[in-house]
């Protein structure tokens, strides 16, 4: 799955992006929620959009309580710069 920087709830693609979030929560493509939502709705309309909702209630609740840390990437060392500048000047001393 592909990670959006975007908030899931302000994405105009999805419904308030629950299904999508809870697929990026448990690791499993959100199609397969998206369509057992689909299912019941033809024989339980209203009790299918109050589960919905209620699962947006704890998707929204635990997106709040605990965010998303971001990936904070290491800086490079000194070491790991000059090394390919080294090898790079050794290759066209080679060459030459």
């Amino acid at each position: 799955m592909e990670n959006e920087t975007t908030n899931l709830f302000r994405r105009r693609d999805t419904f308030f992006g629950i299904c999508e979030a809870v697929g990026q929560d448990f690791g499993f493509n959100p199609l397969w929620l998206r369509l057992a939502f689909v299912a019941p709705l033809f024989f339980f309309p209203v009790q299918t959009f109050i589960g919905y909702f209620a699962l947006g209630l704890v998707v929204l609740a635990s997106r709040l309580i605990f965010p998303a840390k971001a990936a904070v990437q290491p800086a490079p060392n000194a070491i790991d710069v000059a090394a390919p500048q080294a090898e790079k000047a050794g290759e066209l001393a080679l060459a030459a």
